[in-house]
Formats: C-alpha cells, structure tokens, sequence
C-alpha cells in the first residue's frame, strides 16, 4: 500500500470498499485521511480505539508516528486485534503547513448546527459523524478509547502532557486511564472543570470513550521531529492495536496531576497580556499578580501554586487566552 499519508496529502484517497490486507485485517478508506483496521473474523478483541492527529496543521510529530503505525499495520508488522480509526485531522491545514486554514478546528466540536460554513466547520462535522458510526458499530462491553495527538504551540516546561475532558455528572476521572498514559509515557494529566468544543471532549460526551488531548511537544515542519521522543508513545498504541490493554490498578507516584482553576477570557480586542504570548506551558505565577487587563477589568491570580498552560492573546474575542491550573491532590469522584 502507499504511503497513506503521502496519497492523502496528494489527494489522492477516496471513500473505497472494504478489502482484506494479506494478513487478514480488514481495511478501509472512510473518507480523506480517515481509515479503519478490523482484526481478522475469528479474533477476540476487547477495544475499540481512535487515534487522531493533525486537528492543527502544523503539529506534524504525531502525523508521522500515526502515519508509522498505518504503515506497520499494512506491511503486517503489527498485528490487528483491536478495531483501530485512524484520523489525519484537519488535512487542508496539514497540506499548507499551517495550524488552520480559517479557524481553529479544535474549537469546533459539539457545534450547534447553524447557517454558518467553512472548511473546519465542515470537516469537523464530517469527523463527528465518522468516530460516532465506529464507535456505534464496536457493539456492547468493549472499551472505547480516543487519544487525540498534538504538539504545542510554543514551549513547556513539561513536555509530554494530556488533558483529560470533564465526565458526565454520572461518571467520574478514572485513575485506571491516568495510569495507561504512564505507560505511554505521558506523566502529566490536566482535568478539565468545564466543558469544551474539543475533538476529545466530544467522544468523550458524546461517545463515552475515554479520551484525551495529549500534547508530545512543539510544533515543528514535516522532518524536523527528531528531537521528540515518541518511542514509549509508539510502543503503547502498537500495544493497544495487537490487543494489549494495560489494567494497571494504581497511578504511578511520580504522575503529576492537575486541575483546571480558571479560563482567562477574552473579551474584547483590548485585552492585554501581563506575560508574553509565547510564555512556556505550566510557568508558575505568584498570588496577586494582574495577568490580564480586559477593558479596564484586570484579571488577577488568587490561586496558590498557580501555573498558565495555552496562553494565546491572538485568540478572537469570546475565546479563552489561556488556562489557570493547580494542582490536585486526590481524582475528583
């Protein structure tokens, strides 16, 4: 098979019927950069998995892990036990190299349908309907997952990070998936406290997957990963993918866990950032500093050990410049 995500690029991929790999997998083109792996007629298997990246453009690291995985699944390297999605996000941004060709995807998710139209509104409703139909096909008493790979923007102190969408209010954060991201290498787990218009956070409402945005460092152009270390990453989803789901029972000491404190809003295009735009991810902040000015309104932080993850002043008005995190001492039930 071509590469898939070269074809994609090229557009050269098409809806196509289902057909069989020589291993027995089942494979096929669902639409543009989205195709499905079935473990072979016979074989037990006990999830269903989704694994997206490229929801920006320009977030090139997990495109190519995700691109080795499809590879290695074609070629027979990995062998098929789990239903697998695999999703190359917002391709007409992937082909510029940009992070969004109008507007940001990731914040399109769980759009309340209206007159409005674009080409990442589009998509992003085209990849909903897609993660519902694969989800819905999986049947009763499997395990639903989602992993939703990026790389930040700009600089963190802490690499490798996920943010964990808020459960339903009949459901609760689960230390058991805070747990596998160890394994994957991932040893940092922000919980949401709002809802949110994220790819994650839909399948998670909307498909009661256990999903995650998971950042793996910054964004650089095709070729220039190098520096990133996706291995423990890799080796997890090609796990996942031949059948192994980890059931590890505690989270591992070392895993530090935060929670979203606050949303810094952007209401106005007078807002003013106290820090520069490109300040690093999780950038501790004293009490009583003014972080923002809006209007004449300041935003001050008045939380103890505070930290600033995603902070963008370029964001249009109505949408958050940036989070406010502490620590969290104890999963919330």
């Amino acid at each position: 098979m071509t590469s898939f995500l070269h074809e994609t690029l090229a557009g050269n991929t098409a809806i196509a019927l289902p057909y069989c790999l020589p291993s027995g997998a089942g494979v096929q083109v669902m639409d543009e950069g989205v195709i499905r792996f079935e473990p072979q007629e016979g074989v037990k298997h006990t999830c269903d998995v989704v694994i997206s990246c490229g929801v920006h453009g320009n977030e090139t690291a997990p495109v190519e892990l995700v691109e080795q995985l499809i590879e290695q699944v074609c070629a027979g390297a990995i062998k098929v036990r789990a239903r697998v999605l695999f999703i190359f996000g917002n391709v007409a941004a992937l082909r510029l190299g940009q992070r969004f060709v109008e507007e940001d995807m990731n914040r399109l998710f769980s759009r309340t349908p209206d007159v409005e139209d674009g080409v990442e509104k589009r998509r992003a409703a085209m990849l909903e309907m897609h993660v519902m139909r694969f989800f819905q096909a999986g049947g009763e008493g499997r395990s639903r997952l989602h992993y939703d790979l990026h790389t930040a923007i700009h600089g963190s102190l802490i690499e490798k990070f996920a943010i964990y969408p808020l459960p339903k209010p009949n459901k609760s954060f689960s230390a058991m998936e805070i747990a596998r991201l160890s394994l994957a290498g991932v040893d940092t787990v922000l919980l949401q406290s709002t809802t949110s218009s994220t790819f994650s956070f839909f399948t998670s409402r909307q498909c009661d997957a256990a999903s995650f945005t998971i950042e793996l460092g910054s964004a650089r152009p095709f070729g220039q990963n190098k520096g990133i270390d996706l291995s423990k990453m890799a080796a997890y989803l090609q796990g996942l993918i031949q059948g192994v789901l980890p059931e590890p029972e505690l989270v591992p000491a070392h895993v530090q866990i935060f929670r979203v404190s606050r949303e810094i809003p952007k209401k106005s295009t007078d807002f003013k950032f106290a820090i520069d735009g490109k300040t690093d991810n999780f950038t501790p902040l004293p009490v009583g500093m003014v972080l923002a000015v809006d209007q004449g309104e300041s935003f001050v932080v008045t939380e103890s050990d505070a930290r600033i993850i995603f902070p963008n002043p370029d964001v249009p008005p109505g949408q958050r410049a940036g989070l406010i995190i502490v620590p969290a001492h104890h999963l919330p039930t």
